[in-house]
């Protein structure tokens, strides 16, 4: 039970770090001060989770009652704006390439990790057999935090845009309910977690995107 907690105590954290990241580079992007980066990198770590507990009545919300995964995400947070603050070669990275595939990974990471967690949650809650509300949960897990930060950022939120996201996650959260009964949990956590990672990777890459309508501008 112990290694069990704690592997999967590593993965939340790992996903916790790579969120706060995604959301406080957004944040510097959009010349937020302090405040305004620790907030948008908190809430994108976060705020996926909470959206969830609330859902399943969860109350007070769990990174209330247990505040590593805030202290984990100012922690990385505060580490990343003073790199970005004091170093001119980091801040010369947003505007390249590099920044962008950086953003993509780091958002990809926590992507799959908290699809993951979002699902495990409302298995321990007592909801293992309602499989939709088990993948629901785990996607809104999973791309809740973004869409909050996209909203407080002032921009159309990432998953309704571009760059098969949300079906990354959904892609996760049916191989996780697959393979859970099949294998050992922390396989199916790593495998489920690394299939999001590898459609969101690919999907930049090759520019997958879902169909869309284009409306050219008025003259």
């Amino acid at each position: 039970m112990i290694h069990e907690i704690s592997v999967f105590l590593v993965v939340e954290l790992v996903g916790t770090v790579a969120f706060a990241c995604s959301g406080a580079m957004v944040a510097i992007e959009k010349r937020l001060d302090l405040l305004g980066v620790i907030v948008l990198g908190v809430i994108t770590a976060v705020g996926g989770g909470m959206i969830r507990d609330i859902l399943i009545g969860t109350r007070p919300p769990s990174l209330f009652l247990n505040p590593v995964y805030v202290a984990t995400a100012l922690i990385a947070v505060l580490i990343l704006f003073f790199i970005m603050k004091f170093s001119r070669r980091c801040q010369d990275l947003l505007y390249s390439e590099t920044y962008e595939g950086m953003m993509n990974f780091m958002d990809a990471i926590g992507l799959g990790v908290f699809t993951v967690v979002g699902m495990d949650t409302a298995i321990n809650a007592g909801y293992g057999e309602y499989r939709f509300l088990m993948v629901f949960l785990g996607v809104i897990t999973g791309v809740g935090g973004g869409i909050l930060r996209d909203i407080m950022a002032v921009q159309t939120p990432y998953v309704l845009k571009k760059h098969i996201y949300a079906c990354a996650s959904l892609a996760g959260a049916l191989c996780y309910m697959i393979l859970l009964p099949r294998m050992e949990r922390d396989g199916a956590v790593v495998i489920s977690a690394c299939l999001v990672v590898t459609i969101r990777v690919l999907a930049r890459k090759y520019r997958w995107n879902l169909p869309r309508i284009e409306i050219r501008d008025r003259e």
